[in-house]
Formats: C-alpha cells, sequence, structure tokens
C-alpha cells in the first residue's frame, strides 16, 4: 500500500531506479550487490527445499532434483524473459493451491493420526506438545525474525516486477492486497500438515520409531508426511506442487537480478548505447549465472531455514533502510546513504554469524552459548536496520545543513550534492524573479 504508489506512478522499472535518480550510478552499484547475494542464497534455499522433498518421496539423490528443477527455471526463464515468468506462474498458483489443500483430508483421514488438537502430544511423548511454548527470554529472537520476514520483502525485486508491470498505480495496490490475503490462504496447509504431522503416531507407519523430531529430521517433516500418511499418488501430486513452488520462486529471482543488472548497471554505466538485442542477451546471461551460483550453493547442505533468513537479512539490513529514505524522505542525500550503508552492514557483520563461520564481536542482552556457538537473542537485525536509518536521516540533515550555512567549505563537496542543488535553485530563483519583472 506505501511503497506501490510511488514506486508505481514515477513509472520506475527495477527497484534500484530511485537509487539511481537521486544517487547516481556509484551507489546504486554497491546497493546490487547486497541483492545481488540475497537471489543467489534465494534460489538456493529453494533449491535445497526441492531436493530434500524429491529425496524422500521419489528416491532421487539431492544432487539429481536440483540440477533437474534448476535446468527447467533457468531453461524457460532464459528464452521467455517475463512473459514466461508471468504465465508460468498462474498455473504453477493454481497447482499449488489444488494439490496441497488435497492433501489435507487424506492427512486428516490417516490411521496414523488420532486427532489434531493443541493438546495432543508430539511423538506420543507427554514431555512436547506440538503447539510448543514461547519463553519470555526468547521474545527478542521471534520479534526480530518476525520483523525481518515480514519487512525484509519490501526490498526485494522480485515484488516490484508484479507490482511495476501493473496497468495502474491502484491496480498495483489492489495486487498487493490480493497477494496479502493469498498468502494466509496458501499457509493454512502448512500448518495442518505440520500439526498432523506432529500428532501422528510414527510407530504405525513404515516410517517407524524414533519419530522425525527424534531423528533430527523436523526440516523434512513435508515429505515426510506425504509420503507416509496419505497415498502414493498423492504424495507424488504434493511433490509436484512443491516443485511448481521451486520453479515459481526461482524464475522470479532469477530476472530479478538479471532485470537490475541490465537496467541499472550495464544499459546506465557500461553500455548506454546497447541496443534491445544486446540487452536481452545481457538478461539472459545474467539468468544463466545467477541460476549456477544458486544451483552450486543449494549443494553445500545448509539449512533451508538458514538460507532464508540469511537471504532476507541482506535486504532488511542494508536496503530497506535505505528504500523508505529515497522514497519517503526528500532531505536524504548520497552523503548519508552511504554511512547508513555502511552501518548497517557493519552492526550486521559484528553481531555475528554462525552459518557463514563469523563469530560474533558485539554481544547484546540475553545472549547464550550452547556447545561453543553464541546465540544472540536480542533483536539485533532489527537494531541494525533502525541504526542504518537514522543514520542515513542524521547524517543527511548535518550535511545540508553544513553546507547550505557554509559550515563547510563547497569545495568538500566531493559528490557534488549540493553543488548541483544549489545551482538549480539559483537558476530557479533567478527564473522567478525575471517573470516578476517581465509581468
Amino acid at each position: 500500500m506505501f511503497f506501490a504508489k510511488p514506486m508505481r506512478s514515477k513509472r520506475y522499472l527495477t527497484m534500484l531506479d530511485p537509487f539511481q535518480h537521486r544517487y547516481g550510478n556509484m551507489f546504486t552499484a554497491a546497493l546490487l550487490l547486497p541483492a545481488l547475494v540475497s537471489d543467489i542464497l534465494w534460489v538456493s534455499c529453494i533449491l535445497a527445499a526441492l531436493g530434500g522433498t524429491m529425496s524422500v518421496i521419489l528416491g532421487l539423490s539431492s544432487f539429481i532434483s536440483i540440477f533437474i528443477s534448476a535446468g527447467i527455471s533457468i531453461f524457460y526463464t532464459f528464452l521467455g524473459g517475463l512473459y514466461s515468468v508471468a504465465y508460468t506462474d498462474v498455473i504453477q498458483l493454481f497447482f499449488m493451491f489444488f494439490s496441497l489443500f488435497l492433501c489435507i483430508p487424506f492427512l486428516a483421514l490417516s490411521p496414523a493420526v488420532t486427532g489434531v488438537s493443541p493438546a495432543a502430544h508430539l511423538n506420543q511423548s507427554n514431555a512436547n506438545a506440538w503447539l510448543g511454548k514461547l519463553e519470555l527470554a526468547d521474545a527478542g529472537k521471534w520479534i526480530d525474525e518476525m520483523m525481518l520476514l515480514s519487512l525484509g520483502t519490501l526490498a526485494y525485486q522480485a515484488l516490484y516486477q508484479r507490482i511495476l508491470s501493473a496497468a495502474s498505480s491502484a491496480q498495483a495496490q489492489i495486487t498487493c492486497f490480493a497477494a496479502a490475503v493469498a498468502v494466509f490462504i496458501m499457509g493454512i496447509p502448512s500448518v495442518v500438515i505440520g500439526a498432523v504431522a506432529a500428532t501422528a503416531d510414527w510407530n504405525q507407519t513404515a516410517y517407524g520409531l524414533p519419530a522425525p523430531f527424534e531423528r533430527g529430521e523436523a526440516g523434512k517433516i513435508l515429505p515426510l508426511a506425504l509420503q507416509y500418511l496419505t497415498p502414493t499418488w498423492l504424495s507424488v501430486l504434493g511433490i509436484g506442487s512443491v516443485a511448481a513452488a521451486v520453479m515459481s520462486s526461482m524464475d522470479s529471482a532469477l530476472l530479478s537480478s538479471a532485470s537490475m543488472f541490465t537496467q541499472n548497471i550495464y544499459k546506465s554505466t557500461l553500455r548506454k548505447q546497447a541496443s534491445e538485442r544486446e540487452l536481452q542477451w545481457v538478461i539472459r546471461i545474467c539468468v544463466l549465472l545467477v541460476g549456477l551460483a544458486g544451483m552450486g550453493l543449494a549443494f553445500s547442505g545448509e539449512s533451508v531455514f538458514a538460507l532464508w533468513l540469511l537471504s532476507t537479512e541482506l535486504l532488511y539490513c542494508i536496503i530497506l533502510p535505505e528504500f523508505i529514505c529515497v522514497l519517503f524522505f526528500s532531505c536524504a542525500n548520497s552523503y548519508g546513504a552511504i554511512c547508513g550503508y555502511v552501518v548497517g552492514l557493519l552492526l550486521r557483520l559484528l553481531s555475528g554469524e554462525s552459518m557463514l563461520g563469523i563469530p560474533p564481536v558485539l554481544l547484546f542482552p540475553g545472549w547464550r552459548e550452547e556447545d561453543g556457538v553464541i546465540t544472540q537473542h536480542f533483536p539485533y537485525r532489527t537494531l541494525a536496520m533502525l541504526c542504518s536509518l537514522v543514520c542515513i536521516l542524521t547524517v543527511s540533515k548535518m550535511m545540508e545543513v553544513g553546507f547550505r550555512q557554509h559550515l563547510i567549505p563547497q569545495s568538500w563537496d566531493l559528490l557534488g550534492v549540493f553543488k548541483q542543488k544549489m545551482e538549480a535553485e539559483e537558476e530557479e530563483e533567478e527564473r522567478v524573479y525575471m517573470t516578476q519583472l517581465l509581468s
């Protein structure tokens, strides 16, 4: 609602266009890096999810599953571009909706499932209820991840591919509202499947005991539930829905990175006279490279949820505060943007990242050490995002006051931000003065 209207009304082509118009090409290129890395991590995340699902249901190795799915997505995105993404997304969305909701009654009626309620106990053990508990000590971590997953994707190019292709600003806003409802509806099968799998008596299935949670296979609960709690034909249909979801997300991520690089770097900086045919081939090469990079990272075997969080963190901590300022605060300038970028990145890196082997330097209240690994339970990601936002606005305003009040020499305006503004204002004042004289 807040981002769709200003983006669509100004007829931008990519999410980086407002940065390029205000800050120039160099800073836009710096913003492309976290966006590109985020897309690669997202591609690897969804490919890893598909590999795990296919290996359980179809017995295929994760390598083959990832390779085939990546190859198909790269192929039709390589050839068709945005049209292929749009048309295949419609088919894939319908297939996901139909097959996942079809699984629910079969899961609920499985002989191994005694009933789904908060009183039912996980793996027939009185110790663990599937509803779980939220400890006060973990509140900061939950709030941080909730904010990350709900706001992080607001700075995601794949979202604006749909918004900017809408016929009008009103249609773009309606599309966002419809998508919000659809996301809620599509989340229902996942919740039901998880609850059913948690209350099932796995000893009555071919999987046997110990249950998935005790074997450390809770991350594979969707394919395991489809494989052992539904008929064979339905489990195959379920894997089809997962594959559809993966390819739908992957082609959007591939086109996202390709369009940003082509429009905001190649066409605007490297080859301003590039023909349409040349730009099409640049997009195709970018699609291929990003797809191969994501596929290679998917073979690393990292946690799907960890990859998802990491891909969103880059957008949330670095790009989101920049995006908010460039759209809604006219005082934001290149000096503030650069400082905010550095502050957000530094705070996030100094907070540590176990997945990348980066130990935390800043230890926030509530941190814990388990098995030699330090876990932060403070909302440090949100803190990094807010600090970046405040830094952008504060430094921008300070630099503006400094140059306008001549507290800072004009020769120190290395980026030429205020020199251009002052020249434009002087020309406008002169134009108004001459108009008044002539009238």
